[in-house]
């Protein structure tokens, strides 16, 4: 199995001075998202996150800096994993963040980064086990099992370690993560009023909304990578063939007539649903009449949007080396932003 190679830089540790303690400044537009690299990654994720991130990106002066995208690989370890799925999937993960376009913004692998996990237990040792089990992604995921890992109790607290060691002024947030930004924003004011100013408390900002891809079939659920039935599921690596089989099979109704093919989510939300990928990809349905003409056209307009992703994605399989060097390289300026951060809480919890 090929793995994502990475140099002695981008696995050793730097050794960073111990500053005294003091509050670190905040970078406005600095910007971080990490994605864990479980299931597929699908045109909903495309649409809606990863296109959105390299337009972010684009429109910054200097996206090394300001733009920091990982590879969660420590989160993945809080359920039953294969090791080699994993790594098949972190390389896969790799390989799209490139062929979409985040090159210019800082990608590392979260374990490559050993202040991640340093920082996690320190962490621990200033939340409570009663704001952990408040925690509902904990709580929905242990519900009907007898036992879960440790680690998917305490990951909440590895999401907030992820988090300050970027300082960032802002996160933005959907709804189902916001309750760990607000834990990351308790720890953070606790850590500091305990010992001594370290941490900038992010504020929680409300992301702009992508496009809402839905399953097709089943367009009253998103589209997912996980969990996800794959006759539903476009994956962002599909072939042409393969999308078109998908999209030919989704879900509209039994309306016909010349106004069968509109908008009306809570009508026609097959159609619906049909038409917002069509737009998304840059498509038109204007002077389509039927749904047959409505799943041709969409097909041929995520065929068109995807074959340059895929193009380079492939390019890029074929020689890891740059893959590799990107990588190496965004793991020691990661390294270099994290430690200083690091060191200041380690300093001032008397370490």
């Amino acid at each position: 199995m090929t793995t994502l190679a990475t140099t002695g830089a981008a696995t050793a540790a730097t050794t960073a001075a111990r500053p005294a303690p003091g509050a670190l400044a905040a970078v406005p537009d600095r910007r971080l998202s990490l994605l864990k690299p479980t299931g597929r990654l699908t045109l909903g994720n495309y649409l809606g996150a990863l296109r959105p991130m390299v337009a972010a990106q684009d429109a910054l002066p200097d996206p090394s800096a300001q733009c920091f995208y990982g590879i969660a690989d420590l989160h993945a370890l809080t359920v039953e994993h294969s090791p080699e799925e994993l790594r098949s999937r972190s390389l896969e993960l790799a390989l799209t963040l490139l062929a979409v376009g985040l090159e210019p913004s800082t990608l590392f692998v979260q374990s490559h980064v050993p202040a991640h996990r340093q920082l996690s237990y320190l962490l621990e040792c200033v939340a409570s086990t009663g704001e952990l089990n408040r925690m509902i992604q904990f709580k929905e995921k242990g519900r009907g099992v007898d036992s879960t890992r440790t680690s998917l109790f305490t990951y909440p607290v590895l999401m907030a370690a992820d988090i300050l060691l970027y300082s960032p002024r802002q996160v933005p947030v959907g709804e189902d993560q916001r309750q760990h930004v607000e834990l990351t924003r308790d720890l953070a004011l606790r850590f500091n009023r305990t010992y001594g100013e370290v941490f900038v408390v992010p504020e929680i900002a409300t992301p702009a909304a992508g496009a809402r891809v839905m399953a097709l079939d089943d367009p009253t659920r998103k589209m997912g990578k996980t969990g996800s039935q794959e006759a539903g599921t476009i994956h962002l690596l599909d072939d042409p063939d393969t999308i078109v089989r998908k999209v030919s099979r989704a879900v509209t109704d039994s309306e016909t007539g010349p106004d069968a093919v509109r908008r009306d989510r809570d009508a026609k939300p097959g159609v619906t649903n049909l038409l917002e990928i069509l737009a998304a990809c840059g498509g038109s349905a204007a002077g389509v009449t039927t749904y047959g003409a409505l799943k041709r056209t969409v097909a041929d307009a995520v065929v068109a949007e995807l074959e340059p992703v895929q193009a380079r994605y492939r390019a890029l399989a074929a020689d890891l080396t740059h893959v590799s060097a990107v990588y190496a390289e965004g793991a020691a300026r990661a390294r270099a932003v994290s430690e200083p951060v690091l060191a200041a809480a380690t300093a001032a919890m008397g370490l």
